[in-house]
């Protein structure tokens, strides 16, 4: 036998894996839906559960996508997103060199925490909220510390009172996603003063182009006046390319300089690029007919739940929640019978609530004679 061959020898995952790592416990995505399909047997699966656009991606990125010449699948693309990054720093105002790419906002979430936390370090955040931050932070090695919400709002008293010395980036999720509520200007720049410099504030802006209220703020427009605030931007939900992972950040020129140093080159791929850079140049109509479309069924949902007897809560942004007098995965399992799936939300600590997103008029229609049916 080649002295070559493999051992069958088990490695050591006692003493090899970090306990961090060992105390968490593994997302574990949904089958993909044939699989669903085939599982709850039905033969339809309206999607309410991830926050996906209903409409699809605008006119101008479909033909993009639909043009996708096979034979540059074979190139390596853009390694740091050149042409996009010219294009969002002339929408903006910005220098391109102000934003970095990433393969979905979850890459960008883990560019923030590497390039700034070690061994000791804390992040803070609220504890219903996107739980990516937590989740980062945690199998990172780093500690997570959670204030609870305030009237289903990021509390600002909450967050600083467990901000420390190691403590190195607040995340807030505006608006916050599952509930929807924001902070305005007023409020994020008395939270931004406080800080004055000494923590990185990431504001998560993944659902702003959302927000309709003329006080929602813009953070983009604060980044010349707080160098130490970052924003986090995504094509996945308004615009629609979710299923191609493309997301963005924003900071000053030495804040973004260090994060690329913890960039992973080369992971948006060329037709996630090219279909962003397309969405570009149609957005303000694909924004102007998906809020309307949200608008409409939104008012909807709440209407029909409220007169369902159940508590909602409707913010900003493309979803609603409601409280069910049941368990909320009993509820789930009973709806996807039916082919309609929705969040469950005892995963974000919020236990017998639901959330719904919002959808084509046909899906909301489902969803509440579904609902009816289980209630």
């Amino acid at each position: 036998m080649s002295s070559l061959a493999v051992s069958g020898r088990q490695p050591d995952l006692t003493r090899l894996v970090p306990a961090y790592v060992k105390s968490f416990e593994a997302y574990v995505p949904s089958k993909p839906d044939p699989e669903l399909m085939r599982t709850y047997r039905v033969d339809h699966l309206y999607r309410l559960n991830n926050n996906e656009n209903p409409l699809g991606p605008s006119p101008r990125a479909r033909t993009v996508i639909a043009g996708f010449p096979p034979p540059r699948a074979s190139l390596y693309p853009s390694g740091d997103a050149y042409y996009l990054r010219l294009r969002l720093a002339e929408r903006f105002g910005l220098d391109p060199e102000q934003f970095l790419v990433g393969n979905g906002a979850n890459e960008v979430i883990t560019f923030a925490i590497k390039a700034f936390c070690e061994s000791g370090d804390n992040i803070v955040t609220a504890d219903k909220t996107f739980a990516v931050y937590e989740w980062v932070a945690t199998f990172s090695g780093f500690e997570a510390r959670l204030a609870p919400l305030k009237d289903f709002g990021f509390d600002d008293e909450g967050l600083l009172s467990l901000i420390d010395g190691r403590t190195k980036i607040v995340f807030i999720c505006n608006p916050n996603n599952p509930t929807g509520t924001w902070w305005d200007e007023a409020r994020l720049r008395r939270f931004l003063d406080c800080l004055d410099g000494r923590q990185i504030v990431v504001v998560d802006e993944a659902y702003c182009e959302f927000a309709e209220d003329p006080a929602f703020p813009d953070g983009l427009k604060l980044l010349k006046e707080y160098p130490n605030l970052v924003v986090f931007r995504t094509f996945s939900k308004m615009f629609a390319l979710a299923g191609l992972r493309i997301g963005y950040l924003a900071g000053s020129l030495e804040v973004v300089e260090v994060m690329r140093r913890t960039c992973v080159v080369y992971s948006v791929n060329t037709l996630a690029q090219e279909a962003a850079l397309a969405t570009m140049e149609d957005a303000d109509a694909h924004v102007a007919a998906t809020r309307e479309l949200v608008r409409r069924e939104k008012a909807y949902l709440a209407r029909e739940l409220t007169g369902l007897g159940l508590a909602v809560q409707a913010g900003e942004g493309c979803f609603v929640m409601a409280r069910l007098p049941m368990s909320d995965t009993l509820a789930y399992r009973r709806l996807m019978a039916q082919g309609i799936m929705i969040r469950s939300m005892t995963g974000f600590r919020f236990p017998n609530w639901i959330r719904i997103s919002i959808g084509l008029h046909p899906a909301m229609e489902a969803f509440v004679q579904g609902l009816k049916k289980i209630l």
